[in-house]
Order: structure tokens, then C-alpha cells, then sequence
């Protein structure tokens, strides 16, 4: 974050919670450059004052200061008429544009990542089913808190990503199988996640565990 960013927070934080209009008129003038250059420098006779002080340079702050970068990202939208399509239905298209960060679940990632088999009817498709079976397990385990790491480590240790983004994921997140690890693999530009073929379930546990929270990074162990 910027220190500029901060300063101007702390000071907005300081008027707001100005208890008198001499501690108000204390903090203006101490900051009445910021001020000036945001258009809100005002003398000021009672302390509801701070309010509109508050309001006046968080909207320059936000809105008028990046009047041209606003101009440019609206310039972009009215390309094939979105602008006009946003402004008539934002309802309607605001999940597109705005993240809301929502709580994981082991079924949305289970669906999320598709296994890689091998050919139907061979000896390792037995034991890459034996395995995705573990891997539903677990992240059922993941859920209820009942494994060292959360479902949110999980999704990270595999992409790089604490939450899932409102666009999805390119490429899909796949699943594939190691033969030569007891532990989780994971590549984050492909989204890929390796898990080990073992045939114990706690052992699968413990070592998914151990991969993902021992992991110097993302996903590389």
C-alpha cells in the first residue's frame, strides 16, 4: 500500500472520530494542504462538520481524483454497447464485475478438478479410482476440520489462489497421479494437482497434510 494511501486514511480516521470542534478545527488545520488540494478545506463552526469533511474527500479521493482513469475504463466498456447493457440491468451483471469471495465446499472442489485416468480396465485405473476416492474423502475431512490444512490451503497449494474467481479458472484444474510420491505435486500455471497412489486412506490423510502445509510455495514440494 502506498504511505500516501495511509496517511490519508489515519487523517480521514482522526476527523471523523473528533470529539470537539476545537480537536476538528485542530486536525484541519494540521492537515489543511491535503485538504486544499481536495477541495474540502472549510472553516468549521460545529462539530457534524466532519462528516461532510469525511464525505467531501473520500469522494474526490475515489471518484474525482481518477476522473480520467474512470473515463477510460467507461470508454472501454461501450465497446459492443456493455456500458449501455451495465447501466440497464447492473443487478444483473454485478456478479460478473464484482468478486464476493463465498465459502468453499469439498463438492465444489471435487467437481472443479477432473481426473486424468488411465485406460479403462487397467490395474492402475483400479488404483487412480482407489484414489480419487481418498481425494473426495479428504476434502470431506477438509470441510469438517478434521485435517491439518482448510479447503482454501487445499485450492492454493494446486492454483495459487486463496478463492475462486468470478471468470473461473484456465486452464481447468485437472487431477493426475503420482506412482513415484508419497506426497502431493502441484503445478499452479496449469492448475494441476498430482496426488500420491497409496492404498491406506490415513496414510493418504497424513500425507496430503504433510505435503500441503510443508509446501515452500505454491504447491511445489
Amino acid at each position: 500500500m502506498d504511505p500516501k494511501d495511509v496517511d490519508s486514511s489515519s487523517t480521514m480516521q482522526r476527523i471523523d472520530s473528533a470529539g470537539s470542534v476545537d480537536v476538528l478545527r485542530d486536525c484541519v488545520i494540521k492537515h489543511s494542504t491535503m485538504l486544499q488540494v481536495a477541495g474540502c478545506l472549510r472553516h468549521v463552526s460545529t462539530v457534524e462538520e466532519k462528516k461532510d469533511i469525511v464525505s467531501d474527500y473520500l469522494r474526490w479521493y475515489i471518484i474525482a481524483r481518477n476522473s480520467s482513469v474512470i473515463d477510460r475504463f467507461k470508454e472501454g466498456l461501450s465497446a459492443l454497447n456493455f456500458l449501455s447493457a451495465l447501466q440497464q440491468h447492473p443487478t444483473l451483471l454485478s456478479p460478473v464485475l464484482c468478486h464476493m469471495e463465498k465459502k468453499l465446499t469439498a463438492l465444489e472442489l471435487e467437481r472443479l478438478f477432473k481426473p486424468d485416468f488411465s485406460p479403462s480396465g487397467s490395474n492402475r485405473r483400479r488404483l487412480e479410482s482407489q484414489t480419487v476416492g481418498y481425494w473426495s474423502d479428504y476434502l470431506l475431512d477438509c470441510e469438517e476440520s478434521q485435517t491439518a490444512v482448510s479447503l482454501g490451503d487445499v485450492l492454493m497449494f494446486a492454483t495459487g489462489l486463496t478463492s475462486l474467481p468470478p471468470s473461473g479458472l484456465d486452464p481447468l484444474p485437472s487431477l493426475q497421479f503420482l506412482d513415484d510420491s508419497l506426497f502431493p505435486m502441484a503445478n499452479t500455471c496449469l492448475n494441476l494437482l498430482k496426488l500420491p497412489m497409496i492404498t491406506s486412506y490415513s496414510l493418504f490423510k497424513s500425507n496430503m497434510d504433510f505435503g500441503i502445509e510443508n509446501s515452500p510455495g505454491f504447491g511445489c514440494f
